[in-house]
């Protein structure tokens, strides 16, 4: 893949240097230069347009920092990687905690430019193949769980399912307005499903895209061997639904993640 650039800094000389310096590594480091911006609001509206993969951005900007425009590229949808360029050194801390892959210092040396390109562009491969990977994997998975109800049977979209809920031989499946039971186990949901569902304790898989926070509250907790006992315990909040599952301790990593 040849990652395509885009430049902004408020100087123009330091974008003409930049160039002459992107040019003179194009055979070891192929590129494309996809645009340039001279203010923060040029910057935003070109990379929301254009979505270049790489920004070589400037830390000095009149209007709005360099760091406060790498968060805001990392707050829309094209979300490319950032390379600082700049000649303060006193904001790397700041800029890695925007996600920068990089903090050059000018004047910069070409080698090192390829250097920071070649490792950004190889990131942005690698990320891409795992996001295509992941969505081949939903897409090749099952759209609907069969559910059988007093003599016919039901598609139940694999969207529309808030949580599945182990219970003596069968598993209750549970959308926004009904509870069906089907003869499947979680396990298998799970494999299969991993990318919709996630476990929150033995019993119970909960769709990640209906969990909307969670709360402190007592409830039948998942004893990870011992059984379930009443204690005090994080539960996940769902929309559309008032009922709280409990958190097991072994899997409250895992959904703290989620809302992070």
């Amino acid at each position: 893949m040849i990652p395509r650039l885009y430049i902004v800094d408020d100087e123009a000389p330091a974008r003409a240097r930049l160039k002459t310096l992107l040019s003179d590594i194009a055979a070891e480091c192929p590129h494309q230069l996809a645009g340039e911006a001279g203010s923060a609001q040029d910057a935003l509206d070109g990379v929301a347009r254009i979505a270049p993969d790489i920004v070589l951005l400037d830390v000095q900007m009149p209007g709005m920092t360099g760091i406060e425009l790498a968060s805001r590229f990392m707050q829309g949808s094209a979300q490319p990687a950032v390379i600082f360029v700049t000649a303060f050194d006193e904001y790397a801390l700041k800029a890695f905690e925007v996600h920068a892959l990089d903090y050059l210092l000018k004047p910069v040396r070409a080698a090192r430019l390829a250097e920071a390109i070649r490792r950004a562009a190889a990131l942005r491969a690698t990320q891409g193949a795992a996001i295509a990977a992941a969505s081949k994997a939903v897409q090749g998975a099952r759209q609907n769980f069969s559910v059988q109800e007093r003599g016919r049977v039901l598609l139940i979209p694999v969207r529309d399912v808030l949580y599945l809920k182990a219970e003596l031989k069968y598993v209750t499946l549970r959308t926004r307005t009904h509870e069906y039971l089907i003869e499947e186990s979680l396990t298998s949901i799970e494999e299969e499903l991993g990318e919709v569902f996630v476990r929150v304790h033995r019993k119970a898989l909960v769709a990640r895209d209906a969990i909307v926070g969670v709360e402190r509250g007592t409830a039948a907790v998942d004893g990870e061997g011992e059984g379930e006992r009443a204690q005090e315990a994080w539960q996940v909040i769902l929309r559309d639904i008032d009922e709280r599952l409990p958190i097991s301790r072994r899997q409250w990593p895992v959904v703290k993640a989620l809302v992070r």
